[in-house]
């Protein structure tokens, strides 16, 4: 919302202590430079593949989405202890029990694209957030952005696409990512994908 007076065109949101890989950009900015001008509620978000998503180190919790026949988001559903098995990604379900999902299964890694008719919604429904008393009794509290978006969907406001990926996302989740994290982004430098001095 900050950004709000200066952006009149679509625009990405990303989280800035994750790596989203060179893939995810490309397609989020093939989205949002096809857009036609003046295009509104046409909203995108990119749905990693939950196997590119993984710590060697723990479990992790991701929002796993659905989406309809034309990719469009319908739901995204926190799961938690998500890790590989057996040759398999698996989480617990409602149940407490581990169940299986593919590779492919896309979630949110906070990766999103917007027009600018979303900082008018997001700045009510931010009013409305401060509002209430729980919120402003609980210092921890956070205005998520997958809530707003959610609630556009579900009022048949705006529309999301699930954009596919073939990045791998990463960042620290554990003390012990820290070298598998180095190591990967050195690896990306040997391989000439960035270049040896990032800043």
């Amino acid at each position: 919302m900050m950004g709000a007076d200066v952006i009149q065109e679509p625009f990405a949101v990303i989280n800035c202590d994750d790596f989203y890989g060179r893939d995810s950009f490309q397609v989020m900015g093939k989205f949002l430079s096809a857009l036609p001008e003046d295009s509104k509620n046409v909203y995108s978000m990119v749905g990693f593949r939950i196997g590119n998503t993984l710590s060697d180190s723990g479990t992790v919790s991701r929002g796993l989405c659905g989406t309809d026949a034309n990719n469009l988001l319908t739901s995204v559903v926190e799961r938690t202890k998500i890790q590989r098995m057996d040759g398999e990604v698996k989480y617990i379900d409602d149940n407490g029990e581990w169940t299986a999902t593919p590779e492919t299964t896309p979630v949110s890694m906070n990766f999103w694209g917007f027009t600018p008719d979303y900082f008018a919604y997001s700045c009510d429904f931010f009013k409305s957030f401060l509002s209430d008393p729980k919120n402003m009794e609980n210092l921890k509290s956070e205005f998520f952005i997958p809530l707003m978006v959610d609630k556009l969907i579900q009022d048949g406001v705006a529309t999301c696409e699930v954009l596919d990926t073939t990045s791998k996302w990463f960042g620290v989740t554990y003390p012990e990512d820290r070298q598998s994290v180095v190591d990967k982004i050195q690896a990306l430098v040997d391989a000439g994908e960035y270049p040896a001095k990032l800043f």
